[in-house]
């Protein structure tokens, strides 16, 4: 198999080029720092293995090139590896948690349990020094522990028990190396040994009593990791205050037949003070004792605790791992059960003690940086140093393969993406980078801060070229240039639009403030720049969640007054998330943006009118921002494709929408959320911005992958039938072709006797009354968009009018405008929770008089006759003789006519199963 005959190195091998999916995971850009970095190969072939956010990095720093193990759905919360260095097993936290088990000589996962820690997954893990089995934690108040026997094909494990919550939150976790069937774990004020027999029983031997400050007699701070002794007679902890906690262990610890009726007596024999910096790393390593602290020092003890060696750097900061190099000996040697050492090992303590002071190792600091260590020459070489915050910033240059990220820690980084060579970078002490931008001429490079500064910079040097601006007072979301470098625009969390300008002084030009107005009353979401067809002046538009898309006359705009073109609403009730100009793909310009109800719409770009709704993709959230993807020298150039990420998926689209689920795809990228993206100048790779995961991701695009979905998912009305109750065979499908027929028997007469004309058309005017009859009931402003949608479909083109719809196009019509996901009695809930009061019982309620009300006077009022039909058809009544009784805006009437029927306070479950008669599922 792949996994017997696999050797060091060989996973680098793999051909690569050969992916099926729409977009190739191709480097991953920093890590997480709070877990441990671990050396796989040291010497010729420097090999690397940590965490990025759900992703396994492999990575080989001296050639440059990485391996990804992609099998997470959720950030990876914990990992461990082998003492041969070959097994590698990581765990997530999230719904439905994994634990997987890779081999990192193939890449191969060849084990993973499901279900391990349903609750909140796991914090800690853990494996033996035979590699077979694994010890976890999860992270869930009433925390349990497992142990596992991962080379068994079992979803179960060898015996679990759960902690008390007194015990704290158990973290760190790690095996006996002598006796797989004890291990001990720590939380930051209590240890726990374990030991466990076969009969799925586990003892954790200090459930008896706990650990106080008066244990010790003396402070001891709190306890960072704990491991046991070589001489399998102690174990130690370290703690906060610099200190090793040593336990001796009473009895012989040999594994029983069963487990004794009292556990094995652990004491806490002496307390050593062995420096006053913090303890942050325990290892022991053959017969030395290593410890790691706040300083960045690395210390080596003997059995007795007497310092061997130091190894310290005033460039180091606080350690968060160490790991030492291996002897490679056999390969085979290293798969589980194999009676052949893969570490070399020595009768004489002292040849040990030697051997390991001569070996190479990785330290990794909780301020993401990591460095490496040759200790024949005690040479510290940082090999990685990354962003230690959010990452919320990231921008690609317009000509050149570079790519500049910035953090909220102030550090900004170019990389030349093609070759993945670090080029320059910059620290801003004073704030954090919160969104960059290149202008289109590739010179400047700006920059948005947490303080509300802007900074225009030289896009190769990095150096600031002018004063820095401060014009707003919340942290810049947003930040663009205009297509001819003239103006920058920005949007900040006051909801404020801030435009600089590009002016001659003293016959240099320079940056100076034009004006600033607080333009929404709502989150900005998107600031746009384009061109007028008509003059090629700059013309600039923000859009926010207020629902406003606003439009700036930057022409007319003078110092400190910014003039506003037109203001428009686009939606009625959803929210519109993100904008971009839609290619010229007919003779009609538009504008393309996405809600958050999964639905995208295109607007002309000068009347801002609704021309098409479309259905948008559910990937478990919407659309955040859209952007339109670089045409690359191979692409068919009438083939255009949208990029986008949603919450934690980045994905591609092919053009022109039309609500076909075949054309795009998407893929996890960051499962903490994914904060922004960049598209390189040429179309070939997309960059993710992972926020608070501190990381950033370069995707391949492969565009024939997405063609060849789209084929397979059929043409024509194929894919559309498919998202049908039923399918093309289903029996709302016939139900929706009687509705359509029974609309033209309507339209001709149904007392007629003159002969019918079959036509396979209907009015436009009738498309409410067949959406309403198959359970889509639009709003007036829908009905409207749905009708000028078809009325002026080919207006633009032929300068006519549609005046019916045939029943493939009413097909479409009705996948791309009803509700995504359906109305849940979520959303009427949360109506009632806006709209009602808290009745004598603590439920939301709508008093009777205000409901009619509400229904007569806001929103899409209806009249006294429209609300009068509606009610009694519901209620089964019929009108009264003489009309309605309904006043407009006077609910007496109404009151009078169905007080019997509808109670003084309405519920949201009332007014659904009593009121409207509809099911309330379970």
């Amino acid at each position: 198999s792949l996994v017997w005959a696999a050797r060091p190195g060989m996973l680098f091998r793999k051909n690569r080029d050969r992916s099926l999916h729409t977009l190739d995971l191709s480097w991953v850009f920093g890590y997480n720092s709070s877990l441990a970095v671990h050396s796989l190969m040291d010497g010729q072939d420097r090999v690397l293995l940590y965490v990025s956010s759900h992703t396994v990095v492999i990575h080989d720093i001296l050639r440059n090139r990485q391996f990804h193990l992609q099998g997470h759905t959720n950030v990876i919360s914990c990992l461990c590896v082998s003492e041969d260095k070959r097994w590698v097993a990581t765990a997530d936290r999230g719904p439905d948690p994994l634990i997987i088990v890779w081999d990192s000589y193939s890449g191969v996962p060849v084990r993973t349990i499901f279900e391990s820690h349903s609750e909140d997954g796991l914090c800690a893990i853990a494996i033996s020094q035979d590699a077979k089995y694994l010890v976890t934690i999860s992270a869930a108040t009433v925390q349990k522990v497992c142990v596992w026997r991962w080379t068994l094909p079992t979803e179960k494990p060898v015996c679990s028990t759960e902690l008390k919550p007194e015990f704290g939150y158990q973290d760190y976790v790690i095996f006996n190396p002598q006796n797989p069937h004890e291990f001990v774990s720590n939380s930051k004020t209590q240890v726990i040994f374990y030991l466990w027999v076969r009969q799925s029983q586990l003892w954790d031997e200090n459930t008896a009593w706990l650990l106080s400050p008066q244990t010790f007699k003396c402070l001891v701070g709190q306890f960072s990791q704990s491991v046991f002794h070589f001489n399998n007679t102690q174990a130690l902890t370290g703690t906060s205050a610099g200190k090793l906690v040593v336990w001796d262990m009473d009895d012989p610890r040999t594994l029983p037949e069963e487990l004794p009726a009292k556990p094995h007596g652990v004491t806490a024999t002496k307390v050593v003070s062995m420096q006053k910096e913090s303890l942050t790393v325990l290892k022991v390593l053959d017969s030395c004792i290593v410890t790691g602290d706040v300083k960045g020092q690395v210390k080596f003890y003997d059995g007795q605790l007497l310092l061997l060696t130091i190894y310290s750097h005033d460039k180091v900061g606080p350690l968060r791992s160490i790991s030492f190099s291996t002897i490679l000996h056999d390969p085979l040697s290293a798969l589980p059960g194999s009676s052949q050492p893969f570490l070399t090992s020595w009768s004489d303590s002292s040849n040990s003690v030697s051997l390991t002071l001569n070996r190479n190792f990785i330290l990794s600091t909780s301020d993401a940086t990591v460095f490496h260590v040759a200790t024949d020459s005690t040479n510290f070489k940082r090999i990685m140093k990354e962003a230690k915050k959010a990452v919320n910033a990231i921008a690609c240059h317009p000509q050149e393969p570079f790519v500049a990220v910035g953090s909220h820690c102030g550090l900004l980084k170019v990389w030349e993406y093609k070759q993945t060579q670090y080029l320059v970078s910059r620290i801003f002490t004073e704030a954090g980078i919160q969104c960059l931008s290149y202008d289109p001429e590739g010179h400047f490079l700006a920059a948005g801060f947490t303080d509300g500064s802007v900074s225009i910079l030289d896009a190769i040097s990095l150096q600031s070229i002018c004063e820095e601006f401060q014009f707003s007072k919340s942290p810049v979301t947003h930040i663009s240039f205009s297509h001819d470098s003239k103006y920058l625009a920005t949007a900040d969390e006051t909801y404020s639009v801030t435009v600089y300008k590009r002016v001659l002084q003293n016959g240099s030009r320079c940056w100076e403030h034009l004006a600033g107005l607080e333009s929404h009353y709502k989150p900005i979401r998107s600031i746009l720049f384009g061109v007028h067809s008509d003059s090629h002046e700059p013309r600039l538009l923000s859009l926010g969640e207020d629902r406003q898309l606003v439009e700036y006359d930057l022409k007319s705009s003078i110092k400190d007054h910014l003039v506003v073109t037109r203001r428009d609403r686009l939606e009625q009730a959803a929210v519109p998330l993100c904008l971009t100009w839609y290619p010229q793909l007919g003779t009609e310009p538009f504008l393309l943006t996405a809600n958050n109800c999964y639905k995208m719409k295109l607007y002309n770009t000068t009347t801002k009118v609704c021309r098409k709704t479309l259905l948008g993709y559910y990937y478990g959230s919407p659309l955040e921002k859209i952007q339109i993807l670089p045409r690359t020298s191979s692409a068919d150039p009438q083939q255009h494709y949208l990029v986008y990420i949603t919450k934690d998926k980045v994905g591609l689209q092919m053009l022109p929408v039309d609500g076909n689920p075949h054309k795009s795809s998407a893929f996890i990228c960051h499962p903490d959320g994914a904060s922004d993206f960049a598209i390189s100048h040429d179309g070939r790779y997309v960059f993710t911005a992972g926020g608070k995961e501190r990381t950033f991701m370069k995707w391949k695009v492969n565009l024939p992958a997405l063609d060849a979905a789209a084929f397979l998912g059929g043409e024509d009305l194929i894919p559309f039938y498919n998202l049908l109750d039923g399918g093309r065979e289903g029996k709302f499908f016939r139900e929706l072709e009687d509705y359509f027929y029974y609309v033209q028997l309507c339209s001709q007469g149904i007392q007629t006797l003159e002969s019918r004309q079959v036509s396979t058309h209907i009015p436009l005017e009738e498309i409410p009354s067949v959406m309403r009859a198959i359970g889509f009931y639009p709003s007036e402003e829908e009905i409207g968009d749905m009708i000028n949608e078809v009325k002026f479909s080919k207006y633009a083109d032929t300068g006519e009018e549609v005046t019916e719809i045939n029943l493939e196009d009413f097909i479409k019509l009705y996948i791309n405008h009803r509700p995504a996901l359906g109305l849940s009695m979520k959303t009427i809930q949360r109506a009632f929770q806006v709209l009602g009061y808290d009745n004598k019982k603590g439920g939301k309620v709508i008093d009777r008089g205000d409901f009619l009300s509400l229904l007569q006077c806001r929103g899409e009022q209806m009249t006294e006759d429209e609300l009068a039909e509606c009610l009694t058809t519901l209620l089964g009544r019929r009108p009264r003789k003489g009309g309605s009784e309904l006043d407009t805006c006077d609910p007496t009437g109404a009151a009078a006519l169905t007080e019997e029927e509808i109670p003084a306070e309405i519920t949201a479950e009332i007014f659904v199963s009593d009121i409207l008669g509809l099911p309330i599922a379970e």
